[in-house]
């Protein structure tokens, strides 16, 4: 199967009573982003048009459930939470995904979408907070920005630039300059390539300490210090406490 073909798998489909191609709802703490830290459910839909090479969530680009948006909202309520982050996958890869909103919105839950910028936002609902992160070159997926989408941000909405070396840094650092980024959004973030499952391997089961955090997380703290940048700087919190494992 052709790498095209394995990435626009039939998944997408308008008609709501067809419901949404579903890998996972489950409920943990958000984290990154603005509401890092807090109970959130999380609804990771099934599909992606991207192929990241730092991609922490491979498993969800093929297979999953399909199920209708009434079955997927009535787990939702099955949580003692109003705070939905629904992510992917690349969640705007199904149409319906805009109706689910709209319907989780009427019922009173705030929503934040996770979405890699490569796909329309301009019928995401204005009161769903818009996580939209911008690839950066080392991503491999750098021409898949879809740069008309920041005509559609608030200071609702958020921009998240994943960093993997220098090179990341300095076209991150050119891009928020040259589209004044931090004036479009009420925050921007610059976030390290981070896996803590291979130096959790690498510790051996010690206890992690201070000097397991990345060296290239210290390197750009120093370099956002250095050019006092506009921009808020992020570790995932979930993957400090629960390492890369599914449904956390």
């Amino acid at each position: 199967m052709s790498e095209s073909l394995l990435r626009t798998a039939a998944i997408p489909v308008t008609d709501p009573e067809a419901g949404l191609r579903l890998t996972e709802i489950f409920y943990s703490l958000q984290g990154e982003a603005l509401t890092s830290g807090l109970p959130t459910i999380f609804v990771r839909l099934t599909g992606c048009p991207l192929r990241c090479v730092y991609c922490d969530t491979e498993y969800a680009f093929t297979g999953g459930e399909r199920q209708s948006l009434e079955t997927i909202i009535t787990t939702i309520k099955s949580y003692p939470c109003l705070r939905i982050c629904l992510t992917g996958g690349e969640p705007l890869a199904q149409p319906n995904a805009i109706e689910l909103m709209k319907r989780l919105l009427s019922d009173g839950y705030e929503i934040s979408l996770e979405t890699a910028g490569a796909l329309t936002v301009a019928n995401v609902p204005s009161a769903v907070s818009k996580v939209m992160d911008l690839k950066t070159p080392s991503s491999g997926e750098v021409d898949k920005n879809l740069w008309s989408n920041l005509d559609y941000l608030t200071q609702h909405d958020q921009i998240k630039f994943v960093i993997m070396n220098r090179e990341d840094y300095d076209w991150a650092k050119a891009k928020l300059s040259e589209h004044q980024l931090d004036k479009r959004v009420g925050t921007v973030w610059f976030s390290p390539m981070f896996n803590v499952a291979d130096d959790v391997d690498e510790a051996a089961n010690r206890e992690m300490s201070s000097s397991d955090v990345p060296v290239l997380a210290r390197e750009l703290a120093e370099w956002i210090l250095k050019d006092a940048l506009p921009v808020r700087f992020q570790l995932q919190l979930h993957k400090i406490i629960w390492a890369d494992a599914k449904g956390k």
